[in-house]
């Protein structure tokens, strides 16, 4: 095997590597990973907003109740001194019994209330189950797609591996200048350093060559410069 047919084993092992790591980068799961998060951050607005309200809620339920035992305690109180016997007068009787009923009706009010608002509390409750749920969703996505990445990674770091481990042990039979020179090609065509020539044709960007240049190509001698494809600048080895 010549020097350039090496070399299109070594461009074999790149292309290779370049689709792996091409696909280890575009993982499916990646954009679900992708999407999920940004569901994540488009639910932080709203739960924060809801979980507000919820806080506010649960405050205006704890006041009305303590107002309300409150009330209770205090109607308690005029209610077991009125019938403690320590008050005889008539009139003052009348007073604490107004002021009794005054005090039951605002306690009867602050009950209302606190059931006006735990009805709001349960629903707002209500939002912020489905809100969570959605987060847990999207974290299950994220779970999920993280465990076929580390997956699919370990298999395509493996199968990398091999091929680096294959291409090193070839370009080792390339001279040092000319694996440069492939190197120098490779990088300034984005992937192509070195292509076949088949009949008139570039394999690298399958375009045609001129006649004269193809037959001054195939009858070079042996160690003569590389000869160069005009269009795409790789390096072109005839086919036999």
């Amino acid at each position: 095997m010549t020097s350039l047919e090496q070399l299109l084993v070594v461009q074999a092992h790149d292309t290779a590597l370049d689709q792996l790591r091409h696909r280890r980068a575009t993982l499916p799961e990646r954009e679900l990973i992708s999407g999920a998060t940004g569901v994540l951050r488009e639910l932080e607005a709203p739960i924060a907003e809801t979980r507000a309200r919820r806080d506010a809620v649960h405050r205006d339920v704890k006041r009305l109740e303590d107002e309300a035992e409150a009330a209770r305690d205090k109607a308690k109180a005029v209610d077991t001194t009125m019938y403690s016997g320590s008050v005889t007068s008539a009139k003052e009787l009348q007073a604490m019994q107004a002021d009794l009923e005054q005090i039951q009706h605002h306690q009867r009010t602050l009950e209302d209330r606190e059931l006006e608002f735990m009805e709001i509390q349960e629903l707002v409750d209500g939002e912020l189950g489905v809100l969570d749920q959605q987060v847990a969703q999207a974290e299950a996505v994220i779970t999920r797609a993280r465990a076929v990445i580390a997956e699919q990674e370990a298999i395509i770091d493996a199968e990398i591996e091999a091929e680096e481990t294959a291409r090193s042990v070839t370009a080792a039979g390339v001279p040092a200048d000319l694996l440069a020179l492939y190197e120098k090609c490779r990088s300034a065509n984005r992937g192509a350093g070195v292509a076949k020539l088949i009949g008139h044709t570039c394999q690298g960007c399958r375009l045609t060559i001129p006649a004269s240049e193809v037959d001054r190509i195939r009858h070079a001698p042996e160690g003569a410069p590389a000869s160069h494809c005009d269009n795409c600048g790789a390096i072109l080895v005839p086919s036999v």
